[in-house]
């Protein structure tokens, strides 16, 4: 870096903070306006805490604070990561070097967390199929009999994560799962629920640093997972929590299913914008599809 782009960088940097300073203020005024009812997450202990990762840093991304939590109250938390990641462009690594480090992130993210199994399908992102995810599945909820399930859903644009939400429903409504069916609980990645969608939020300012972390557990894709914490400081200010929140939409297992009961293959792309790397336009990943949002919780809500 030259000494002539510093001033450049730090204006940048000026300005880019500034705006997640007026975004915050937004949101705190607006959760004033609009907040909804909500619940607000506890555990008594003792539960069996399933999470769906559609690729290696899903599940520090969407839901990091509240696993951290989990384990602090006594619950069995195993994490399922579903793709290898290898498609990922960054730092210029060749696929399978790239699959290689992704999974090395992984087994890292998972002893900051604490969690206690990471179960690495390690299916290659962007060449699988749904029963190759199905069965597998299958056999580990059968084998984990899961109270809660913390997963992706067709509130994104990724198709890895509608693919891996399909997959889950797939197994979900499976007839062979012998005990009662778990709750769904669907976390966002640079999507937002929005307060459309929200219903489960989980104050998560106790564990910011222990959240920061497990993010920083995914070197390769720092990039991508530190937009997350400013999902999580909007949170704070629209629910008026302290520092960080996550927000979650919590629903039965028959709602999950009814919610990807179509193929993904058939979802219209580019119906909803994600937290980009700057901070200026943040609002839009909130405001844009927003009817599409309401679409889909009348869906579950029949």
């Amino acid at each position: 870096m030259t000494s002539s782009s510093l001033p450049a960088r730090k204006v940048k940097n000026t300005v880019l903070s500034f705006a997640e300073g007026v975004w915050a203020l937004g949101f705190a005024m607006a959760g004033r306006l609009f907040r909804q009812p909500v619940s607000y997450w506890s555990s008594a202990g003792g539960q069996r805490v399933l999470v769906i990762a559609a690729h290696p840093d899903d599940e520090a991304a969407g839901c990091a604070g509240t696993l951290i939590r989990h384990k602090r109250c006594g619950d069995i938390v195993w994490i399922v990561c579903v793709t290898d990641g290898r498609r990922s462009r960054a730092w210029g690594f060749n696929p399978e070097e790239m699959a290689r480090r992704r999974r090395q992130e992984a087994e890292a993210g998972l002893t900051v967390l604490g969690a206690d199994r990471l179960e690495w399908l390690g299916l290659p992102e962007g060449a699988w199929s749904w029963e190759q995810l199905r069965l597998p599945l299958l056999a580990l909820i059968n084998q984990f009999s899961p109270h809660l399930v913390y997963a992706p859903s067709q509130i994104d644009f990724h198709p890895e994560h509608h693919k891996a939400a399909y997959g889950l429903a797939l197994a979900l409504s499976d007839e062979t799962i012998g005990f009662p069916a778990p709750l769904v609980r669907v976390y966002q990645i640079h999507v937002p629920l929005t307060p459309i969608l929200t219903n489960l939020v989980c104050d998560t300012s106790g564990v910011v640093a222990e959240t920061a972390a497990a993010l920083t557990a995914y070197a390769t894709q720092a990039d991508s997972v530190i937009r997350t914490v400013r999902q999580r400081r909007y949170a704070a200010h629209f629910y008026r929590l302290e520092k960080q929140a996550e927000e979650f939409w919590q629903m039965s297992a028959d709602q999950y299913c009814l919610l990807h009961s179509a193929d993904p293959g058939g979802w219209p792309a580019n119906r909803f914008r994600g937290i980009r790397f700057r901070s200026l336009g943040d609002p839009l990943a909130y405001l844009q599809g927003m009817a599409e949002r309401r679409q889909l919780a009348g869906l579950v809500r029949r």
